[in-house]
């Protein structure tokens, strides 16, 4: 087994393939790791890049077709031979010199993950900097946990904490989130971050759209996985006072036809919410009993 495994997920970054694995050998010199390379179904030459720089201690795994960030790095995890794990961003914005220090903390102090927040941000305000302060600005008031960068990607995990991530759709976005429900030993540091010098970037302002669904699937998960009857039953109290306030005033309001329209609107609303709920609860159950479902590998090494 090796001491370390790196892992990167790439998608669409054919430019960063060659700096990137000079800036990890060089960070890492004779340390014992290997570098693990997921290739999210780029469409350009990403893969014909790293399998020029392909060896024993750098290795491919190449998805058959695009399956997000998410599945590509729970890939990673059951396909890598390390004891310990570290992810890397594929755009060269990480600093792999930090992999190393983040590493010897954990061990030094009895960490179980080091994950590194970016003190100096190098990002695009509006584009990128604007939307992740939302999103973790919107994290913490629902799950209640003060993490100051949940979007950096540069983390160091024991094995078996990174193996609890149940990864799959946008989740990756809560990793801080999933392992610290895990109860895992958890310490955040500054790390650097450069300009992404190659390639475009995969983010913007949808991210506040697409985090705001999975959130709700987060607190659910983190309040209520082992008692779920006790939100629906708060849900089911709300409703059934909705709707009996909106009887009453259905028969003493000459604005019915409106009041009518809110109510059903509402009320639709928060019934479609809860089947979502339930479909995600029924979907991490189904994945959790067949993982290689959830993506297929087209070319790679797998774990041995």
């Amino acid at each position: 087994m090796k001491e370390l495994s790196i892992i990167i997920t790439v998608y669409n970054e054919e430019e960063n393939i060659k700096p990137m694995i000079e800036r990890v050998t060089q960070a890492m010199g004779d340390f014992d790791y290997e570098l693990l390379f997921v290739n999210d179904g780029s469409k350009d030459k990403t893969l014909e890049m790293l399998e020029m720089y392909a060896t024993d201690k750098v290795r491919i795994i190449d998805f058959m077709t695009n399956r997000g960030q998410s599945i590509a790095m729970r890939a990673g995890i059951e396909n890598s031979e390390g004891r310990y794990l570290a992810f890397l961003d594929g755009d060269l914005q990480n600093d792999p010199d930090d992999i190393l220090p983040m590493l010897n903390m954990l061990k030094d102090e009895d960490m179980d993950v080091v994950m590194g927040y970016r003190k100096d941000r190098k990002d695009n305000a509006i584009i990128r900097n604007f939307p992740s302060k939302i999103a973790n600005g919107l994290i913490r008031k629902v799950t209640k946990i003060q993490l100051k960068d949940g979007g950096c990607s540069l983390r160091v995990f024991k094995r078996e904490y990174a193996e609890g991530l149940d990864l799959y759709g946008e989740l990756h976005r809560f990793i801080p989130v999933l392992t610290i429900m895990q109860g895992a030993k958890v310490k955040q540091i500054p790390v650097r971050h450069h300009e992404r010098m190659f390639g475009t970037s995969k983010y913007g302002l949808s991210r506040i759209f697409k985090v705001l669904p999975d959130l709700l699937f987060i607190y659910f998960i983190k309040n209520y996985r082992l008692k779920p009857m006790h939100f629906f039953g708060k849900v089911t109290f709300i409703l059934l006072t909705l709707a009996l306030l909106s009887l009453l005033l259905l028969l003493c309001s000459p604005f019915y036809v409106a009041l009518s329209f809110f109510t059903l609107f509402t009320l639709s609303g928060v019934i479609i919410s809860l089947m979502g709920i339930m479909a995600e609860v029924q979907m991490r159950t189904y994945y959790s009993h067949d993982r290689n479902r959830l993506y297929q590998i087209k070319n790679g090494t797998s774990r041995s």
